[in-house]
């Protein structure tokens, strides 16, 4: 589902199921690779409230705002991630430049198709 107009004639985004039937709930366990692993410790120390840097709601927010092929493509903790770094942008936590230089560093560490360090 896209954007779409619902019954009563409200545009609904991707994400919204509001008295949709949703389906079967998948229960895909699986072994959480690390950098999802990180993704989630870094939401909680963001989210922690001594910190109060990030609200579940503006991670929610920033999920909800990305585009409908974005979302159907990332994963939750690519989602989750995405989120979180829009937010901290916005924010101005960090800037574009800053991110830009450590995506640089990080690429160089790690080339593509190489296994990902602990």
């Amino acid at each position: 589902m896209s954007n779409e107009r619902s019954e009563d004639g409200l545009l609904r985004r991707r994400h919204d199921m509001g008295g949709l039937p949703a389906g079967p709930v998948e229960r895909n366990e699986h072994d959480y690779a690390p950098w999802e692993k990180r993704v989630d410790a870094i939401l909680r120390l963001l989210a922690d409230p001594k910190r109060g840097v990030l609200t579940v709601d503006e991670l929610r927010r920033g999920i909800e705002e990305l585009g409908p092929g974005a979302y159907d493509e990332m994963s939750y903790y690519e989602r989750w991630i995405a989120s979180v770094t829009n937010n901290l942008l916005e924010k101005g936590v960090i800037t574009v430049d800053e991110l830009g230089r450590r995506m640089a560093e990080v690429s160089a560490a790690w080339p593509a198709g190489t296994a990902e360090k602990s």
